[in-house]
């Protein structure tokens, strides 16, 4: 196989990952992409990556760390994006809409298909929802189930929810992904 030799203290000093961390930067690498591995042992060992696997790697590791380091940093805002959305502040592609809930495309798309399902009356957290959410919740997971089913998703989806700094929860409300169109990997995270 053709391509360029790294070591990982080079793959990590490419992607900005600090001096120490090279089992998370191989993690976060190898199974990115079906990334293809020659040999893999302990730091300053080789691997050998073609041009075009390397870079897209290494933009979706960049992709997964700010994803990462947003929700490390994410904070309870009053307005979120979601806010400014619902009230057409903002444009978003809104595939559904009622009085309860709101569908649209997500503007950094994880795979083939991928929209967030979000309530207008804001849940900050899935441990936040009381009891009288249930009609709520289950109206998010119904709509998801909709739309996926109207875009096409009759082979599958993911319906993922990001609950917390650790759950990697950036927007604090509420919030589906639905992500489709495509084999997707397992585990996930």
């Amino acid at each position: 196989m053709s391509g360029i030799s790294y070591d990982f203290s080079s793959l990590c000093e490419e992607l900005g990952i600090q001096r120490g961390s090279w089992r998370m930067s191989f993690r976060l690498l190898a199974p990115l992409l079906s990334v293809f591995v020659r040999s893999c042992g302990p730091p300053n060992s080789t691997i050998r990556l073609g041009k075009a696997a390397v870079g897209r790697a290494v933009v979706i590791a960049r992709q997964k760390m700010t994803e990462v380091e947003k929700a490390q940093k994410a904070t309870r805002e009053k307005d979120t994006i979601f806010d400014k959305i619902i009230r057409k502040e903002i444009p978003a592609k809104i595939i559904f809409e009622d009085d309860e809930v709101l569908a649209f495309h997500d503007v950094s798309p994880q795979a083939p298909v991928h929209f967030l399902v979000i309530p207008k009356r804001k849940v900050a957290m899935l441990q936040e929802a009381e009891d009288s959410d249930q009609a709520l919740l289950g109206k998010l997971m119904l709509t998801a189930a909709k739309v996926a089913r109207d875009l096409g998703l009759e082979n599958g989806y993911r319906v993922v929810v990001n609950n917390g700094r650790d759950g990697c929860q950036s927007v604090f409300h509420l919030h589906l992904h639905i992500l489709g169109g495509r084999q997707l990997g397992w585990p996930p995270g």
